[in-house]
């Protein structure tokens, strides 16, 4: 279909807005609180019916409810999943939310939501791939605090990791080297060729392209090669900074044992490990960075609100998007999601809480 016309909002005088649906992998309480916090500060009350929807069965429940004419007015997505859907939303157009201004207000990576017709989506949340370090290993080894750069890691290995008599790792440094137990190896692997430069896609004229091969302007094959090695030597036997093999449990799980130094996950993942393992004396770093890099760089899931092109109210849809977005809202659902926001202004703004002052770092 073609673009949709937005027609400026009014206000009007009824008590509520229109009711919209929006549909989202974030969970349904911490919307619900987020709009009930909204609508204690206003006059004109939102009404909105979240369905939370797991990112596994998403594909299937949304193109079933646009083909029963089911479908939600809103989507709520992180950027990957949306990139599946980007025929199904309706473009903001640039006449409504220049491309200037996005760029200006949302930090970087939210590009990938600029479209050739309009904005896909509106930045919301950013979550961040960070360093979880346990303080006491670092503590019982001799070491004051948490590694800043890659090439310290080596260094680490020999203080760290911990084997037997027949050289089987009792206790690890770092989860690197290996797909299946590391949980978010693909995203690791993704920010250190970001921090060499390396944009791993670009957008061209047919769609995204790779840039993991001999590209001339990204040095993608020398760049890529050289993650590789880095990320590999971890779980080589022969290696002198072996840590890591696909025997042991996963990252994550290895960590909250208490028998691995440092675990790379999402920011979102910090509640969930402070409740499996309250006795845990652990702490959040920013991920570390290539010395000298061209570029510091993290890799971070951004989530961001789209139009669902079947809403029978786009105007209002984008409206009650407007005030799910601003920032006198928004570090509301930070607070309540534990997140930073996707916006310049309010990263730069700071925050005193010592944990989201990482994550705000990160993003």
């Amino acid at each position: 279909g073609g673009a949709i016309a937005f027609a400026t909002y009014k206000g009007g005088q009824s008590t509520t807005l229109p009711s919209v649906t929006i549909w989202g992998t974030l969970p349904t309480d911490t919307i619900q609180k987020y709009v009930q916090e909204i609508n204690m500060a206003r006059g004109q009350q939102l009404q909105i019916n979240y369905v939370q929807v797991s990112p596994s069965n998403f594909n299937t429940t949304f193109i079933n409810s646009l083909a029963g004419g089911t479908g939600p007015d809103i989507v709520l997505l992180p950027a990957d999943l949306l990139s599946r859907y980007v025929s199904k939303v309706v473009p903001i157009p640039y006449n409504v939310l220049p491309q200037r201004t996005f760029m200006n207000t949302y930090v970087g990576g939210t590009e990938a939501y600029l479209g050739s017709q309009g904005v896909l989506a509106v930045p919301i949340l950013i979550d961040p791939i960070v360093m979880y370090w346990n303080r006491d290993l670092f503590t019982n080894a001799g070491l004051a605090g948490y590694p800043q750069y890659w090439d310290l890691f080596p260094g680490l290995v020999s203080k760290l990791t911990g084997k037997d008599a027949n050289s089987n790792i009792q206790r690890s440094t770092i989860a690197l080297g290996e797909f299946a137990n590391v949980p978010h190896a693909r995203e690791i692997f993704g920010s250190l060729l970001l921090q060499l430069g390396n944009p791993v896609t670009i957008s061209t004229s047919g769609g995204l392209a790779s840039t993991l091969g001999n590209s001339s302007s990204f040095q993608g094959e020398k760049s890529t090669t050289q993650v590789l090695n880095f990320f590999t030597e971890f779980a080589d036997p022969t290696s002198p900074d072996y840590s890591w093999n696909r025997g042991l449990p996963t990252a994550d799980s290895d960590f909250l044992s208490g028998k691995l130094a440092v675990y790379l996950g999402f920011a979102s993942e910090i509640n969930s490990l402070r409740s499996k393992n309250p006795n845990m004396n652990f702490d959040a770093a920013p991920l570390p960075q290539v010395r000298n890099g061209s570029i510091k760089a993290v890799y971070g899931t951004i989530y961001g609100l789209s139009i669902v092109r079947s809403s029978t109210n786009p105007t209002n849809a984008y409206n009650i998007i407007q005030i799910l977005t601003d920032p006198s809202n928004l570090s509301t659902l930070v607070g309540l999601t534990y997140l930073p926001p996707a916006r310049r202004d309010m990263i730069a703004g700071g925050t005193t809480d010592p944990y989201l002052s990482i994550f705000y770092n990160a993003a």
